[in-house]
């Protein structure tokens, strides 16, 4: 029996066939696109990869500025030694070495005369102990130290090396440098050998303490910004022709390293003092033959005995000194156990002292022998004392 619904269905079930077939190819394309996209990036990954052309610029020439610069140092490092000292230490009833100590030299002339700071073999000439000098064909040769001067700090070693190893620095000199000219400084920090560093000169005629303490001051130092470290002390401070202005000795600074201000000794003293030390040993240093008080106790003075003028006021004089040969007076204490003010320095051949410092200065590059005049405040008017320089007593370390 017919019904309705028979040739209904047949026809949809025909329609929709080819529509599900299609739909499979579809999903089918797209699986196998799917896997090849997939396999072309795993065989790209494996593939070396191809990375952009990096364009190298060569470096051009120096400029003019650069060029002198390298010349200089290339011209001025073989005149700067690397030294290593050692120290002898008792352990009764034995000797043995102390820990190495390093620092820089200069080439002083072709008889092997080597320039350093004293602080630098200070414990050799204490202990007994050695020092080795290389230089820049790394030839190591034994120091013999030949004189020294603590007071200036300054020391001469002298090696047996042939002539034709040495190149001497050339000296400068010190009396007409300017604030803000270039100065190079050549040394070894931290064991660095021959390091070029470069700055300007930020002071002049500096009084700053010696490395060494005992209150003592290097007067006239030349105040740098060219960096020097633990290790350059010894070694050139050179202007920019390669001339030796100073010799490296001290820095300020809070934790021991460079922080912007160095000194150096300047090339006159270097001059004036080493030709005594390769001669002598020692040098014949002058002085007044005094003692004075300090800036904080003289002002507790001034203002206890209503002082009016400013100077360097004597507390002691040396008997046998310059001082006491001119009749020089101290300050001393009454009966009724009230202070006696002694002279007090105002100027020295007319060029003004108000504090210590001044009094260095002025005393800075005169030699035993040498008159000078002194201005000094007694009884409560001025009055003018001249007197010869003699020798004053050498320290010893």
């Amino acid at each position: 029996m017919a019904t309705d619904d028979g040739p209904g269905l047949n026809s949809r079930h025909r329609s929709e066939a080819p529509v599900s077939g299609w739909l499979v190819v579809v999903l089918l394309i797209m699986i196998v696109a799917l896997v090849f996209h997939l396999l072309g990036r795993s065989l790209m990954s494996l593939l070396p990869r191809q990375r952009p052309a990096i364009s190298v610029v060569r470096s051009g020439s120096l400029n003019v500025y650069e060029q002198a610069t390298v010349e200089l140092f290339r011209h001025s490092t073989s005149s700067c030694v690397y030294i290593t000292t050692k120290a002898l230490r008792r352990d009764s009833p034995f000797l043995r070495e102390g820990l190495p100590g390093t620092g820089s030299g200069i080439v002083w002339d072709k008889d092997g005369h080597i320039v350093t700071n004293y602080h630098v073999i200070g414990e050799v000439v204490k202990t007994r102990g050695t020092a080795t000098v290389t230089l820049m064909n790394d030839a190591i040769w034994p120091g013999r130290l030949v004189g020294y001067d603590v007071e200036n700090d300054l020391a001469v070693l002298k090696i047996d090396a042939p002539a034709a190893d040495l190149q001497p620095i050339p000296v400068g000199t010190s009396n007409d440098l300017e604030i803000g000219q270039d100065v190079y400084a050549i040394g070894n920090p931290f064991g660095l050998d021959h390091t070029l560093t470069r700055g300007i000169i930020s002071g002049l005629g500096r009084i700053v303490p010696s490395p060494l303490g005992h209150s003592m001051v290097i007067a006239g130092a030349i105040q740098t910004d060219a960096a020097i470290n633990p290790g350059n002390s010894g070694g050139p401070l050179l202007d920019s022709h390669g001339r030796l202005i100073g010799l490296n000795t001290a820095i300020v600074s809070p934790s021991g390293a460079y922080a912007g201000v160095g000194f150096a000794i300047p090339a006159d003293t270097v001059v004036r003092i080493v030709p005594d030390l390769i001669e002598y040993g020692r040098v014949d240093r002058p002085g007044l033959g005094i003692y004075a008080f300090d800036e904080n106790r003289f002002s507790h003075i001034r203002r206890q005995q209503k002082l009016e003028p400013r100077g360097v006021l004597i507390e002691y004089v040396l008997p046998g000194s310059s001082a006491a040969d001119a009749g020089l007076r101290p300050t001393g204490i009454s009966r009724a156990g009230r202070i006696v003010i002694g002279d007090l320095i105002l100027a020295v051949d007319g060029n003004r002292v108000l504090i210590n410092a001044d009094l260095h200065r002025a005393l800075a590059g005169r030699r035993v022998g040498d008159e000078l005049t002194l201005t000094i405040w007694r009884d409560g008017k001025e009055r003018d004392v001249v007197l010869n320089l003699k020798a004053k007593p050498a320290f010893s370390p």
